[in-house]
């Protein structure tokens, strides 16, 4: 699933983009992709000039692979997200998350849900300015992981 923010009056309004098409004119601060398929990846290398690679988020990661700097800018950081189970008799279990800061989009991938994005996302929709650009989301959403 591919959904893009941008700002809108100082608050993160969402789209679920369904078609490459639909990126076509939007200047989003923010694009999350919950098990993206190849395609949405093409629409995005497209639309964008990023790559997600095939292994972004990979369990078997060194410590080096969690955080670097490309020769061209992009910024990628690799974390954990702990999410507690609804079912009481399954413990929590951590998300992985791969973030890629490129030309002032952050762009965030990951292959389940995460209650600390939603719980950003509605926070972004309701208070004006908590949100400037990419670097906002990325630095909002390490600190709703750290309240949650």
């Amino acid at each position: 699933m591919l959904n893009v923010f941008t700002l809108v009056n100082g608050r993160l309004v969402q789209q679920e983009i369904a078609s490459a098409e639909a990126l076509a004119g939007l200047r989003p601060v923010w694009v999350d992709l919950e098990a993206p398929t190849p395609e949405e990846k093409g629409w995005l290398r497209g639309r964008f000039g990023v790559t997600l690679p095939d292994d972004i988020i990979d369990d078997d990661l060194e410590e080096s692979a969690r955080f670097y700097e490309e020769d061209n800018g992009e910024l990628h950081l690799r974390t954990d997200f702990l999410v507690e189970s609804t079912d009481e008799s399954k413990p929590a279990q951590n998300v992985r998350v791969a973030f890629i800061l490129h030309n002032n989009v952050l762009f965030s991938v990951h292959h389940a849900d995460v209650p600390v994005f939603r719980l950003l996302r509605m926070r972004a929709r309701r208070i004006p300015a908590l949100i400037e650009d990419a670097k906002d989301v990325l630095l909002k959403l390490y600190d709703a992981d750290a309240e949650y």
